[in-house]
């Protein structure tokens, strides 16, 4: 049974479940994210859910089903009742959500396959409001020339705005990143994937097409919290789960980032200032940034980027 970060899974008992990870050994690594409850404020197929929250996702499974539970939750193969695959229930959103049908209309005209695109989130499994946002994914090497079109329609033609100071402050906020809110948006505008489709804010998320998922990362010992400058390298998966940046450093060859705050942060040739937890494994240390929920006294920053905009912050 095959899944990828962004799909999302439903089992025998109606929970439902994000993927997280591209690799499976003992069952599908995910998160959950929605259970049945007759007072729930979301439904589908006339079923009432209610979301939940990081923590009370564990809680709940430590109550319910406590076998599910290592350092994420892994779910039975047999337990699944289905998954669903945001490229194949892209062509029916965006046929009712003209927001949705916008985004795929920009990126066709550019020459994005619509095979190559998907949508996940809580329009992905039916448990979308009028609040929601739109989680618009991109799969493997046209995630590049995604950004790149919707950064142009937001030039061009106002098809897609730019986020308001108001979201980028709500965005900031909910983030609680360790550096400056004037830092944060500095990097957040130059990563290009984030914007407005009619007053909707939707996020251009990375997804690695089947022919780029390589074997899972070897485990590391932690060796303790360290702070190192580098050169990045090579960042192809600069906005995958975790972002990977190959740097250039005495020690660390590589940062993993596990929080959407830093994905994207820098770019190859850049230098870089990052805080995190070194590992040491068989093939050498790395950098891991995101070892929390909220990444507390982790970072990434382009010095690069901060060194040109300097007069301006």
């Amino acid at each position: 049974m095959r899944a990828r970060i962004r799909d999302f899974l439903q089992t025998v008992d109606g929970w439902i479940f994000a993927v997280v990870d591209y690799h499976h050994p003992e069952g599908i690594r995910s998160m959950l994210r929605y259970v049945p409850d007759p007072d729930g404020e979301r439904t589908t197929g006339g079923v009432r859910y209610r979301k939940l929250d990081f923590e009370m996702a564990y809680e709940f499974l430590r109550r319910e089903k406590p076998e599910y539970i290592q350092d994420v939750h892994v779910v039975p193969e047999e337990d699944i009742l289905r998954i669903y695959r945001p490229e194949k229930e892209l062509p029916k959103v965006a046929e009712r959500d003209d927001r949705v049908g916008e985004i795929v209309s920009v990126l066709k005209e550019g020459g994005v396959p619509q095979e190559m695109m998907g949508i996940t989130g809580s329009i992905l499994v039916g448990l979308d409001g009028p609040a929601s946002d739109i989680d618009f994914l991109v799969y493997g090497r046209d995630w590049w020339r995604a950004r790149d079109l919707i950064e142009r329609a937001k030039e061009e033609d106002g098809r897609i705005r730019d986020l308001d100071e108001a979201t980028w402050d709500k965005i900031y906020q909910k983030r609680v990143p360790e550096i400056s809110r004037d830092e944060f948006v500095l990097h957040e505008r130059r990563k290009g994937n984030r914007g407005l489709v009619d007053a909707t804010y939707f996020d251009l998320l990375f997804t690695r097409d089947w022919d780029q998922i390589r074997p899972p990362f070897p485990p590391g010992k932690k060796a303790g919290r360290r702070r190192i400058e580098g050169r990045v390298i090579e960042a192809e998966f600069a906005f995958d789960n975790p972002a990977v940046y190959e740097i250039d450093h005495d020690d660390i060859s590589e940062i993993l980032c596990y929080t959407h705050t830093y994905a994207g942060q820098a770019l190859p040739g850049e230098r870089i200032d990052a805080c995190g937890v070194v590992e040491e494994t068989e093939e050498g240390e790395r950098l891991v940034v995101g070892t929390s929920r909220e990444a507390t006294g982790e970072w990434i920053r382009s010095l690069t980027l901060l060194e040109k905009a300097s007069p301006k912050l």
